[in-house]
């Protein structure tokens, strides 16, 4: 049975590393009791199965432990931004297996991209299902940054790791645009919740 206060069925909040979305998907999660899916543990379970040789596209970064500072910044997106299009089957096979379940799901990761939300929207729609997307929007590289550092205080600052994730989310805030998906800024990071909340319904 369908909760009216919930306009959905299935959401999927994607967004660059670092910007809150795993943050904002418990909150959801806890709020609709909805089930959570990590893309990102899809992606690691997928490069797991598959070698550099048999699917290059998933390997991109395989041999550089520290992509942003053997790469540089313009490789290493154009390398995130070729990941994540590899991805999008993937996306779409979570969201058909999610659209079998009755119970509600929240799918959040680094590499869905508005392309891939579009396409399983409509599947979604086909099916009489409702799948919402949105995309969490940090542009501000410090700020990702000092999120990094509170995450992660074992592994020092990463200056050049938050600003290839601000390029990445400029990227995927322009994608979802052209996709008619609504974009939310993270910050101020206070009223995330509520402002996310109000975009959804």
């Amino acid at each position: 049975m369908r909760a009216d206060h919930r306009p959905w069925d299935i959401l999927l909040i994607g967004g660059a590393s670092g910007v809150g979305k795993s943050h904002a998907a418990a909150r959801l999660a806890t709020t609709h009791s909805a089930f959570t899916v990590e893309f990102d543990d899809v992606v690691a379970a997928l490069q797991s199965a598959t070698t550099p040789a048999t699917h290059p596209a998933l390997h991109h970064f395989a041999g550089h432990p520290a992509p942003e500072e053997n790469l540089g910044t313009d490789r290493v997106l154009e390398l995130q931004i070729a990941t994540a299009h590899a991805l999008d089957e993937a996306v779409l096979g979570v969201v058909r297996n999610r659209l079998s379940v009755d119970v509600p799901a929240i799918v959040e990761g680094d590499y869905l991209t508005p392309r891939a939300a579009a396409r399983a929207a409509a599947e979604a729609t086909a099916h009489r299902r409702r799948l919402h997307a949105v995309f969490l929007h940090e542009s501000d590289p410090a700020r990702i940054g000092a999120n990094y550092i509170r995450r992660e205080p074992d592994h020092g600052p990463q200056p050049a790791r938050a600003e290839v994730s601000a390029r990445y989310s400029h990227w995927l805030a322009a994608q979802a645009r052209a996709h008619r998906l609504p974009v939310i800024d993270c910050h101020p990071y206070d009223t995330l919740p509520q402002r996310l909340t109000a975009a959804l319904t």
